[in-house]
């Protein structure tokens, strides 16, 4: 396992990778908070037959520090990868994997893009995160309660930081292992610091996370902006639902954590949630904002894509947290390598 940096047409991007040059490319994309090296720990047991590549994306880890247009979505995401792809002279269609919000962009680079296939895990929902229904639709129209201005400030000031303590509930720390697996499962002591100083590497303000924000005369005040990840992964902007009529269709597999609570029907940080249980005040009830069906809304579309003809593998692990990679890595790393394995990809295009 070897890293480098590389300057793509987009950005200069740093990388991890194993495997030789010529193997089966496998691209996994991480997600909000995280950096290419949340996925080292999978390389060394992959089969020899595959080359991954795990890049830091914009705004974290020691990619360049540009900022995130969040009117694109996840598409800047989507673009920087595809220009690593070029870079590095790959001409076969590539396996993308998204974890969390990594999700988003591989579902935008499949709409631009051959891919081999698709994993998704615990993947943002295909429309967006907070203050939407079960169809899509915002519970207000500008889309308030989500984005940017409601990030928890002290976390991201602990993150600017660089508080390494577990002092409180909002050092990154605790929220990495309240959040990211399971509560049972504990990271090595080394490794975990490893981690911790990885996501203490992440763009923050208004061109990284969160972002900005509106005010806005809806409950709970604020809409989104334009500009970090945060916005990026508002309902405003990020919507990968439109997955299900992209043609040829790859096969997809899906796994995620049933303990995760991240993304989850009542996720722990989205504002309808949030506000159903008191702590954030004035929930409007209900009818007007309910708790986002993150993981019916993920099933829903991947069921419609399935029904257009579209291959669909789901594989729940019972008791793991956001992520499976993680705190069932074993099995996991069986499954996608199984799933790889029997999807037939062109030498070339």
């Amino acid at each position: 396992m070897i890293s480098h940096t590389v300057q793509t047409s987009r950005l200069r991007m740093r990388y991890s990778e194993s495997g030789p040059a010529d193997g089966v490319p496998v691209v996994m994309i991480h997600g909000n908070l995280s950096t290419g090296r949340f996925f080292e720990h999978l390389m060394p047991a992959a089969p020899e037959s595959y080359r991954i590549i795990a890049p830091d994306m914009r705004g974290f880890g020691d990619t360049e520090q540009k900022p995130i247009d969040a009117t694109r979505g996840l598409r800047d995401w989507a673009d920087d990868t595809f220009s690593l792809v070029e870079k590095l002279g790959i001409k076969r269609p590539v396996h993308l994997v998204g974890w969390s919000t990594g999700g988003a962009a591989i579902a935008n680079f499949a709409a631009d893009h051959p891919v081999g296939s698709l994993t998704f895990i615990d993947p943002v929902s295909p429309f967006g995160f907070g203050g939407v229904r079960l169809d899509g639709t915002p519970c207000f129209p500008d889309y308030a309660g989500s984005g940017g201005g409601t990030g928890n400030p002290e976390f991201i000031k602990r993150i600017a930081e660089h508080d390494t303590s577990d002092e409180s509930p909002f050092s990154p720390r605790n929220v990495i292992n309240s959040s990211y697996w399971a509560a049972t499962h504990h990271e090595p002591k080394e490794r975990e610091d490893m981690l911790l100083d990885e996501v203490l590497k992440s763009v923050t303000g208004d061109d990284g996370n969160p972002g900005d924000s509106t005010a806005s005369p809806n409950w709970p005040g604020v809409a989104p902006g334009t500009r970090g990840v945060l916005n990026a992964l508002s309902p405003k902007y990020c919507n990968w639902s439109g997955l299900v009529d992209v043609s040829p269709k790859p096969p997809i597999l899906w796994t995620h954590g049933t303990a995760d609570i991240v993304v989850a029907d009542g996720s722990a940080w989205e504002m309808g949630t949030l506000g159903k249980l008191g702590y954030v005040p004035g929930w409007p009830g209900e009818e007007v904002f309910p708790p986002q069906p993150m993981v019916t809304q993920i099933r829903n579309v991947l069921e419609r894509y399935r029904s257009k003809g579209g291959r669909v593998r789901m594989e729940m692990f019972e008791g793991s947290g956001h992520g499976p990679l993680f705190d069932a890595a074993e099995r996991w790393s069986q499954v996608f390598f199984e799933f790889l394995a029997s999807v037939e990809v062109p030498a070339a295009v």
